[in-house]
């Protein structure tokens, strides 16, 4: 199920061009802007708000592109060192695109002065422990 005037569905069946892998129930492209080189998007095919309204099957198959996509990107750039993975659900936690879509964010050593507490740092002053 599809609707209209969402992002995310019309990749779906007017910009598929974008989709680098796709599976029954999930495909995954490439951030519009990026936090870094090679940031991702893994989206269920299902137009479901968030997280919490997708079915086991449809975080599974998320969670297969994921692995294909880090896979990749680290067979691709030796310099990934490491992963962020994270969504945003719900307007306040700063979803702006209500259709569920997970991160999957390459790091490199170095692209911050200190990554020590990772997402953390979402809430100023948290990331540092």
């Amino acid at each position: 199920m599809t609707e209209s005037s969402c992002l995310f569905c019309d990749i779906q069946t007017k910009d598929r061009v974008r989709i680098i892998s796709e599976n029954t129930l999930a495909f995954a492209v490439r951030d519009g802007f990026p936090v870094t080189e090679g940031h991702t998007l893994l989206i269920p095919k299902r137009h479901a708000a968030g997280y919490f309204e997708l079915s086991q099957e449809e975080i599974n198959a998320i969670n297969q592109l994921m692995i294909e996509q880090k896979d990749s990107l680290q067979c691709s750039d030796f310099s990934i060192g490491g992963f962020n993975i994270g969504m945003n659900c719900g307007e306040v936690a700063g979803q702006t695109i209500f259709h569920c879509h997970v991160h999957l964010i390459p790091r490199r050593s170095g692209d911050v002065e200190n990554p020590r507490g990772g997402v953390r740092h979402l809430i100023p002053g948290k990331g540092i422990y």
